[in-house]
């Protein structure tokens, strides 16, 4: 059987299993939509806390922007109370198509509420918030776990038990402990073992910064799809290349020219949507990841944190052309 092949979620039918993870400060609509015109099929919001959804914050609700190029989205909520979940829930599943639970960040602002990695200390909790969420949505529901809190937990094998039993209709793993942070390396055999553990689609996460190593880790663990997170930073091509791969095609070299192409057009919808200044301290970062592996990329770098507007960062991406690399 392909390794890049449709993945179906519950209801949802995916034409293939890349995905874009959700990242916290960088999956955007604009992002989001960057990366899907090179071939990521489901992409996720940033994070969203249930206790800032439930107030009506601005902020929280800002994170639900999206548009009819942006689908099939998947919203991810974090917290650690079962009936505000399924509150928060009940109030986006209309906006989404899929709705993901975060049980696997590692940051310590979130797992000091409990939330995050942090539940997987209590798969009781666990097992309460999946069953309140399920009570009230009939999208397809998912979570993203770690492995567990420390190195050695296995915890991952009673939540995978858990999830399905709860009504899950996925889950993702990221083969990593809360401890490890992202050092290390991912043990994707945690992967494997699990998709021969249930019987719902396992997603994996982890390490995954080159096509080959989505390659590897399809034909690795037999998983049924792929969620690349840190590996699409500055990199949306992770999505085209990796099909090409797959598909036993050539790789298609991402040159300086379409390095720049791309960024510019990162900048401009990040202009339209979130106007001049704000866009121009966001593209910063961005523009950091896209200048990876460019000539001079130190010198370019500098000259991008000096920028004081778009117009100075549409220079940068100027000098990036003119490599014509």
């Amino acid at each position: 059987m392909s390794l890049f092949r449709p993945l179906k979620i519950a209801g949802l039918s995916l034409p293939h299993n890349l995905l874009l993870a959700p990242l916290a400060g960088v999956t955007n609509h604009v992002f989001r939509l960057i990366c899907r015109e090179q071939g990521a099929c489901l992409a996720f919001t940033e994070m969203i806390s249930v206790n800032g959804m439930v107030r009506e914050g601005l902020k929280t609700l800002a994170l639900l922007a999206s548009s009819a190029a942006d689908r099939p989205l998947g919203v991810q909520l974090f917290g650690d109370n079962p009936e505000l979940l399924a509150q928060a829930a009940g109030m986006v599943a209309d906006q989404a198509d899929l709705l993901d639970i975060n049980m696997g960040c590692p940051v310590r602002k979130v797992v000091s509420t409990g939330a995050g990695s942090a539940l997987l200390k209590d798969t009781a909790r666990i097992a309460a918030i999946i069953r309140a969420v399920r009570s009230v949505v009939s999208i397809p529901l998912t979570i993203k776990i770690r492995s567990g809190w420390q190195c050695g937990d296995d915890v991952w094998l009673e939540v995978g038990r858990i999830a399905e039993a709860e009504g899950c209709d996925a889950i993702t793993l990221h083969p990593r402990s809360r401890s490890q942070m992202f050092s290390g390396q991912a043990d994707w055999s945690q992967i494997a073992r699990l998709k021969e553990l249930i019987r719902i689609p396992v997603i994996g996460s982890g390490d995954l910064f080159t096509p080959q190593d989505c390659q590897r880790m399809l034909a690795e663990t037999g998983c049924d799809g792929l969620m690349v997170a840190r590996g699409a930073l500055g990199n949306p091509w992770i999505f085209r290349q990796t099909r090409e791969l797959l598909e036993g095609q050539g790789l298609s070299p991402v040159t300086a020219v379409e390095r720049a192409a791309t960024a510019q057009r990162h900048l401009e919808l990040c202009i339209s949507e979130l106007g001049e200044a704000v866009a121009s301290r966001e593209m910063k970062k961005h523009l950091g990841w896209y200048l990876h592996g460019i000539a001079g990329a130190a010198t370019l770098r500098r000259q991008v944190h000096a920028a004081r507007s778009s117009a100075e960062l549409q220079a940068v991406l100027s000098l990036v052309r003119e490599t014509g690399a």
